[in-house]
């Protein structure tokens, strides 16, 4: 596990809509059994972007967009497998979370 990888959703009741998590959890707190994750959402489900908040991002050629407000402890044990990272997207991602608890 490592911060900014994206694991596939493996829930058959929401993978349609989520298709992907994002780990935006540092990595310093490996020995926890949960990981803090931001659903990453499919274009056609998300509807209107909310700018600042949720981001898009691309993951293997598809357009998801940051569910930022919806940021949750998930069970490492339920994380599908790693499909990609956005190490390259940093900044987007830091800005997303530091919008919603800060609000700027």
């Amino acid at each position: 596990m490592a911060q900014y990888e994206v694991y596939s959703n493996v829930d058959p009741e929401s993978q349609g809509i989520i298709p992907y998590l994002l780990d935006v959890q540092h990595d310093l707190h490996q020995s926890l059994a949960t990981r803090t994750i931001v659903p990453l959402v499919r274009t056609e489900i998300f509807g209107q972007a909310m700018g600042k908040l949720c981001p898009p991002l691309s993951v293997l050629g598809e357009i998801v967009f940051m569910s930022t407000p919806e940021l949750a402890g998930y069970p490492v044990r339920d994380l599908g497998p790693k499909v990609a990272t956005m190490v390259d997207e940093r900044t987007v991602i830091i800005s997303a979370i530091d919008f919603l608890l800060t609000g700027f």
